[in-house]
């Protein structure tokens, strides 16, 4: 008998996994497919974020800055060693633990919420049927009211450095080095690319970035992406801008990159060599010919407002719709579309997207930025304020970067909020919450936040907008 749900999800990342246990709370019958398997075979829910992406990234980059502090942050504190060394094996082992713990808690909640885990690839056929290939070849068709598709997506390849997993890797490929390579270059300096770059360069790499863009950090505020630039520089990254790979040649154990610049070619050779220039969506053997769901010239899949495809019943989410790629956007997608297939009037504001980079100092950002509200006519007051005066990071001896908040001149409303140094993901979110209710910089700075915190960073900068800072000289007066 053909097995038959209100909803399926193909696939169980961040935007799946909390698609399908959102489904099963409001009371629909919810099968879930997926057929990532983990080193062991089993099957591991969480997709990339969890198994190969967000969580194990930051899992390295904690491990790698606390080995940093170590050796060299922690005398002005008064602490003293003999040495300390870092064994990659078990740093990587705790990563992987990590890594288990969170993707068979998701297994839990889906027992814990009654939804049917399905392993295997899903496709979508005709009429909102879905085929599913099990991982011993068997065939099996299921119906659903209603279908979401969260396939996720994968690594970019470039045909000038094909990965290899052993010289040439790719993000995943990174993450499970057992040893600190002595020359490690990075195609990209993108999120992924300085995150993994930091966390080997923390252990001694000798890290090249190489991109090919001239200017850092595109989409981040001018005044942060200088900062960046100065601040990883100085940690000991080589970024190299407007250097566009263009060859690469394994030599056993090495690898020799070639690449163009203004200077013209050049080559330079690393022990390991990371390609991180983005990634694409994973909609390969998804949808059946006659699926009827339309896909545009980059493989996303065309979706409305609210991520409903040209299908009636069927929709998408996440890495393989127009925006950012984020596991944050892709679950908040997944909750808005399983809201609205109960007939509720649930949606999100694109515009609220938070943006982090979790080098150190963090970098994150929320709204828009003030070289784009410029290019659009818009007259903005600005407000700074820098960690160096922050009691609360004096006291952590973390006092780089500062907080940027960006207002409109004639309404005072808060359109950005910008932050290089500690806990930026943490302050970027208080300004998103702030943001969404519609918050002027005035009702930031008439708020009372605690001291000493990181916190009053964000509260200076507000007060600043409108020349009202107290612990830093105001550029604008009242």
């Amino acid at each position: 008998m053909t097995q038959k749900f209100d909803v399926v999800v193909i696939g169980a990342g961040p935007g799946g996994y909390v698609a399908a246990i959102k489904a099963a709370q409001l009371g629909l019958t919810t099968a879930c497919i997926e057929k990532y398997t983990d080193k062991e075979g089993k099957l591991a829910l969480g997709g990339t974020c969890l198994n190969v992406g967000c969580i194990p990234s930051k899992a390295l980059l904690d491990s790698s800055w606390k080995f940093h502090e170590a050796q060299d942050g922690f005398k002005i504190h008064g602490i003293s060693h003999s040495g300390v060394s870092m064994d990659v094996p078990a740093m990587v082992g705790r990563k992987a633990n990590i890594v288990k713990n969170l993707t068979s808690g998701v297994a839990t909640l889906f027992k814990a919420n009654g939804v049917t885990s399905i392993q295997g690839h899903g496709k979508l056929l005709l009429g909102k049927k879905v085929e599913v290939t099990k991982p011993d070849g068997s065939v099996e068709v299921i119906e659903a009211e209603n279908v979401i598709l969260a396939p996720g997506s994968r690594p970019i390849d470039i045909p000038p450095a094909p990965v290899d997993q052993n010289v040439i890797v790719d993000s995943t490929g990174a993450l499970e080095f057992q040893s600190v390579p002595k020359r490690l270059g990075v195609i990209g300096a993108g999120v992924i690319g300085l995150e993994l770059g930091s966390v080997w360069s923390r252990l001694g790499a000798q890290v090249t970035v190489l991109e090919a863009l001239d200017t850092f950090l595109m989409a981040a505020d001018t005044a942060v992406s200088k900062e960046a630039l100065k601040t990883l520089t100085k940690q000991g990254l080589d970024i190299k801008l407007g250097a566009r790979v263009t060859g690469s040649k394994v030599n056993g154990e090495e690898v020799v990159v070639t690449y163009t610049d203004a200077n013209g070619e050049q080559t330079i050779t690393f022990d390991k060599l990371i390609v991180a220039v983005g990634r694409r969506p994973v909609t390969t053997d998804l949808l059946a010919a006659d699926s009827g769901v339309e896909i545009d010239e980059r493989g996303f899949i065309q979706v409305d407002d609210f991520c409903a495809t040209t299908v009636p019943g069927v929709y998408a989410i996440g890495d393989v719709v127009r925006g950012m790629m984020l596991a944050h956007k892709a679950s908040e997608e997944g909750i808005v579309v399983v809201e609205r297939i109960k007939g509720h009037k649930a949606q999100m504001n694109y515009d609220l997207i938070p943006s982090v980079i979790y080098t150190h100092p963090e970098i994150a950002w929320v709204g828009k930025t003030e070289q784009a509200l410029k290019a659009e006519g818009v007259e903005v007051n600005v407000g700074t304020f820098p960690f160096a005066a922050s009691g609360r990071a004096m006291a952590a001896n973390d006092t780089g970067g500062f907080v940027k908040v960006i207002a409109d001149a004639k309404t005072d409303r808060v359109l950005g909020v910008h932050v290089i140094g500690p806990s930026a993901a943490e302050l970027v979110q208080q300004g998103a919450i702030g943001m969404e209710f519609g918050t002027s910089a005035e009702d930031l700075g008439m708020m009372v936040f605690s001291h000493p915190t990181l916190s009053e960073a964000l509260h200076e900068a507000a007060l600043a907008v409108n020349g009202g800072a107290i612990h830093v000289a105001n550029r604008k007066k009242r």
